[in-house]
């Protein structure tokens, strides 16, 4: 019996015969099929809970949580860049399997977001039905891949039994507050029983009692975690909905789309995140994650030691600027104050006319101050974040025509606006001190402005802004003082004078948790007649979404700044208004017209893969416990044992997830005070792309390369390199890998291409090497023409018997490591180690072998090791174990000599680098004696069996 079949990696036109049995794309096909279908029938990969519908023997094994950043559900389907991630945790959960852990391990989909509203928007069908159609298609591409999760336990962020618990979730953050002598969250209701028990006094000192229903609702909301506030957001009308600051290009541009932002004050939903910052910072010390991505967080979190100072504003009765400074001690050099544009208090200071004598630089050319700030302000809201603030362009601004004083010497001055200072750091207004700040510097040189030097520059300072450390100067009774100090009793005086006190500030803002979008959670809230919130009962959970003929929520011209936000929701009448009774009687409320952000429910999926099913709780405590609780040692603050995902979601998902995670544990819900105790970062699968003369894309398959120049049907163009995408060109399915040579050898080549958290690029003709390993390795087990086991029962040799627990022991690190590359190159070695020896492989090598492939390429591996006589899957078979004994290597003599004179031996294994040998024959007696005082000049190294030392 022969197959006919042209064979994968050749551009042979001729089919040849093949022998019957020979690995080959079809065979890997039938194979991975049936094991597939084994695995989901034998329920092979469910992880048991200890208790409730999943509860099974979870006996005393480890637990090992294996997460993915779960995908976004894309109508493009997967190329062969976006499962590296997931194989790499299959892998990895596989290989915790064999080493006797309860491993849990799924897949779920953050189904929400604007690409399926946009493309309901423009084709009208529902976002659900889109989305749907979109998992349906990813889980049959993730299938075919051989990966094993458990999917009893996959979720969907659209499914209303979920996303009832997201909405549980957002109404316990809505219901608590942030006790600061507590450190943590506390709920609401107990500190309306501290108001009044009379234990915690009113911020006026009115009992409790004596305040009205209205003044006890604004003094709790005041304190809530979640709550509507009016407030500078993100207004996007090209997409005609507000953005949170991360979804906002550094160009201040909308992620997505591309549309210019605007700042305009809204009344939207927040979320107290800066309540946490401390914490969510602090913390990071505790995770095992990339520095990098730490780092990410700290500058976003952007915590400040330093001083509020407070500026009176001359002639304005009651009004004072208000800044953060970090440099208290330079007070004495501020000649100017600066106001942003979008300040609430640049109303009040604006003056009637230009004070008498005012440089007509300040002035904008404008008549009065007020037509010289609204055109200033009407240009600086057009502007990017990354304009306003670039270090080279031209400073540019406006005199207020009103004077701040300097609390320290009561000095008047002048007050700007400028682009340079944004309404989204520190408090929105700063004091200049040009001597040491060079962007105050360049201001006050363009606006005639005076520069006051308060640090003393170094001999031969040159001139310009000083910004490094000296002896304070021209600063009266802080003279002669170093910045610590002069920084000190500066803050101390600013007490003294009521005028300022010593605080810390972080760059952190306050969640933004509003979108005017269609395809999102709904708020579980509904308001009353005097637009006040109130929240739903769980009994009426979740709210869902209603049918509506119009997806799209109003957009405007791009630049249309002054336009409003016009929901989806706000035209589903049926839906908006509605009658209930909510504990005193029926009454008739309106919902809320905004939905949820799509990262809502990806801050807790998490805690639902723990425990999918339950009705009754977000998830078990036991459950919770179970699988997240801290294990001791260096895990004090528990999580997912291995999160994997990309490092683009280093700020916006991870703190977001923290925050909510936290808020949960401060509340009972959970053991685990942060979600995920180890991250690791893959890098990317990368492709060249290439362009003919007009630039236009053309399919990267059909270019050659020839004599270093890079044809398309004969006609030459050009490569470059980055991501791989189907407008590109350039994409690779792993369905189409998966026809030409199987989903192992996918695998295989995905974990052999380099470190798992380094870019590499993707080379469709180098994954036949991988191909070919597996068909090596089954040649060493299955005959190809009769089908029959070709093993031998006769015992390896002494030699092939270390060279085995040598690749054991090496294979179990580099898994338990995420090493999966090295780990592939041992299991090659040991199979080219059997291939060479001739003769039939013996089984004592070839099981332990296949075991350790089965991680990396589990179809071929399952197969084997049935066809090796073994029922049931291996998926739970022990790792193997290397024997210490096998793993001590023979010794061999090493002679050391001082200039050409025996003085020392020393036994060391054939495998000793030179680097290694040259330091043990340094540090023998003999050398060491011989050599005396005498330095060495050169050390000449033999490995392993000579080293000649040679004197100075």
């Amino acid at each position: 019996m022969t197959q006919s079949s042209t064979q994968p990696g050749t551009t042979a036109d001729v089919e040849e015969a093949l022998p019957a049995f020979r690995y080959t794309a079809t065979l890997a096909a039938d194979i991975e099929r049936r094991w597939q279908d084994r695995w989901e029938s034998e329920g092979t990969f469910h992880a048991p809970n200890p208790v409730g519908p999943l509860a099974g023997p979870v006996d005393d094994r480890p637990r090992v949580f294996v997460m993915d950043m779960f995908p976004y559900p894309s109508g493009s389907g997967l190329h062969v860049g976006h499962p590296l991630g997931y194989i790499a945790t299959d892998v990895f959960g596989r290989f915790s399997r064999m080493a006797g852990a309860n491993v849990l391990h799924t897949l779920g989909y953050d189904a929400f977001g604007l690409p399926a509203e946009q493309y309901a928007v423009q084709t009208g069908q529902h976002p659900r039905v889109t989305t749907e159609s979109n998992i349906a298609t990813m889980r049959q591409q993730l299938r075919k891949l051989g990966l094993g999760h458990d999917p009893r336990r996959s979720i969907s962020t659209i499914d209303p039994d979920y996303y009832r618990w997201t909405q549980w979730i957002f109404l316990q953050i809505y219901n608590a507050w942030y006790d600061e002598d507590a450190g943590k969250a506390r709920r609401l209701s107990e500190l309306e029983a501290e108001y009044a028990s009379g234990q915690r006094p009113t911020p006026d000192g009115r009992a409790w009692s004596a305040l009205s229903g209205v003044e006890r609702a604004e003094l709790l909301d005041a304190k809530r975690l979640a709550y509507v506030a009016e407030a500078p957001v993100n207004w996007c009308p090209g997409l005609g909905t507000v953005l949170a600051n991360e979804e906002v290009t550094a160009d201040g541009r909308s992620e997505r789309g591309n549309f210019p932002v605007f700042k305009r004050n809204l009344r939207q939903w927040m979320m107290r995140i800066t309540a946490y910052a401390d914490r969510l910072l602090d913390d990071l010390e505790l995770l095992d994650w990339p520095e990098p991505v730490k780092l990410m967080q700290r500058n976003w979190i952007g915590r400040s030691h330093g001083a509020h100072v407070d500026f009176a504003v001359s002639g304005v009765e009651g009004a004072s600027v208000r800044v953060f400074t970090t440099r208290p001690d330079t007070l004495f050099g501020a000649t100017y104050v600066v106001l942003a544009p979008e300040h609430p208090l640049v109303e009040r200071v604006v003056a009637g006319a230009w004070p008498e004598g005012v440089d007509e630089r300040w002035t904008g050319g404008a008549g009065t101050p007020r037509e010289a700030v609204e055109a200033y302000r009407t240009r600086a809201a057009r502007e990017t974040e990354e304009e306003r603030t670039s270090d080279t362009r031209e400073k540019t601004g406006v005199f207020t025509g009103t004077y701040a004083v300097n609390p320290m010497n009561g000095k008047p001055l002048p007050v700007f606006i400028a682009d340079y200072v944004l309404m989204g750091y520190g408090t929105g207004a700063i004091m200049a001190v040009p001597a040491e700040d060079t962007r105050d510097y360049d201001f006050a040189e363009k606006f005639g402005l005076p520069i006051v030097r308060t640090v003393q520059p170094p001999e031969g300072f040159e001139g310009g802004a000083y910004t490094g450390d000296g002896a304070t100067i021209n600063s009266e009774f802080l003279n002669g003082l170093s910045r610590v100090e002069a920084k000190e009793r500066a803050i101390a005086r600013l007490e003294e004078l009521g005028s300022g006190s010593g605080t810390t500030t972080y760059k952190l803002r306050d969640w933004l948790f509003s979108r005017q979008r269609y395809w999102g959670e709904p708020f579980p809230v509904v308001y009353d007649e005097d637009g006040r919130v109130v929240p739903l009962p769980d009994s009426m959970l979740p709210v869902t979404l209603p049918e509506v003929s119009d997806y799209s929520p109003r957009t405007y011209d791009p630049d249309d700044a002054e336009s409003m936000p016009e929901a989806p929701l706000s035209r589903a009448a049926e839906w908006l208004e509605v009658e209930l009774d909510l504990g005193d009687g029926p009454k008739t409320y309106r919902r809320d017209t905004n939905t949820m952000p799509n990262w809502a429910g990806s801050c807790w999926y998490h805690l639902r893969y723990v425990d999918p099913v339950n009705t009754e709780q977000v998830v078990g405590p036991e459950n919770e416990r179970y699988w997240m609780a801290p294990r001791g040692g260096d895990d004090t603050v528990g999580g997912v044992d291995l999160y994997v995902g990309g490092v683009e979601h280093a700020v916006l998902h991870l703190l977001y997830s923290r925050f909510w995670h936290k808020v949960l544990h401060d509340l009972g819900y959970v053991s685990s005070s942060e979600p995920y105790h180890k991250l690791f970062n893959q890098g990317y699968i990368q492709a060249y792309a290439y362009t003919d003369e007009r630039g236009v894309y053309v399919p990267a398959a059909e270019v050659e390369e020839q004599d270093g120049k890079f044809l398309y049907h004969g006609s030459v163009v050009n490569r470059e390199y980055g991501k791989m995408g189907k407008s590109l060109k350039n994409s690779v399915t792993p369905d189409e890998m998966a026809e030409t040579y199987g989903a192992d050898t996918l695998r295989l080549y995905e974990m052999s291409m380099g470190p798992l958290e380094v870019s590499r690029p993707w080379e469709t003709r180098a994954v036949v090497g991988s191909f070919r390993f597996l068909q090596r390795l089954w040649r060493n087990v299955v005959d190809e023409a009769s089908g029959t086991t070709v093993v031998s029962e006769e015992p390896a040799d002494e030699e092939l018997r270390r060279l085995l627990h040598r690749v054991i022991d090496g294979v179990r690190a580099d898994y338990a490591a995420l090493r999966f590359n090295t780990a592939g190159a041992k299991l090659i070695e040991l199979n080219n180690a059997l291939t060479k020896r001739g003769g039939p492989a013996p089984r004592d090598v070839v099981e332990p072998l296949v075991l350790m492939l089965a991680p990396l390429a589990p179809h071929v591996a399952e197969e084997l090791w049935a066809r090796l006589g073994h029922e049931g899957t291996l998926a739970y078979e022990p790792f193997p174990e290397a024997d210490p004994a096998l793993l001590v290597e023979e010794t061999v003599t090493c002679v050391v000599q001082v200039a050409g004179k025996v003085r020392d031996r020393l036994e060391v294994p054939p495998s000793i680098t030179e680097d290694e040998l040259r330091e043990l024959a340094l540090a023998t007696e003999g050398v060491r004696r011989t050599l005396g005082e005498r330095g060495v000049r050169t050390v000449i190294v033999r490995a392993p069996k000579l080293v000649n030392v040679v004197p100075a």
